[in-house]
């Protein structure tokens, strides 16, 4: 399971939302433990790709992991996974996705339709590399 603030979510909604045409990305920062993931932070990141291609990819640089590894270190986090969007398509993980992805990272994919986040989930690739298995997301409401 991956948790994360409502707060949080609707920050990653707004920079996927502003990316778009194009996919947009960043870090999720937080603790794991064998079973539960708590993002306390998220690192939003330009996309790094080339510009023919991100309308459906998206690139974050060694320079940008070693970024989100301070940041997570600085706040005394961990780097727990990745956020990303599928503009205008489903927010099932693609193979481009399942070929760059790590097993021990969640995923959090972000349907953004005409410009507006639509739905999130969130995967995690097998040890074995073969395919994602969805996570449950549970959004939590943080009271005023």
């Amino acid at each position: 399971m991956l948790e994360i603030a409502n707060d949080l979510l609707d920050q990653i909604h707004t920079h996927l939302e502003a990316a778009h045409p194009e996919e947009g990305a960043g870090f999720l920062l937080g603790r794991a433990d064998a079973a539960r993931r708590v993002v306390t932070a998220i690192l939003a990141l330009p996309n790094a790709g080339v510009d023919s291609a991100r309308h459906n990819r998206y690139l974050l640089t060694p320079k940008d992991m070693l970024r989100a590894e301070d940041e997570a270190e600085r706040l005394g986090l961990d780097m727990i996974g990745v956020f990303h969007s599928h503009p205008d398509c489903p927010n099932l993980p693609s193979e481009f996705d399942r070929d760059w992805a790590m097993p021990w990272f969640s995923y959090i994919i972000t349907r953004v339709d005409a410009g507006h986040a639509v739905s999130s989930r969130s995967w995690r690739l097998s040890d074995d590399r073969a395919k994602f298995d969805e996570e449950e997301l549970q959004i939590i409401s943080l009271a005023s």
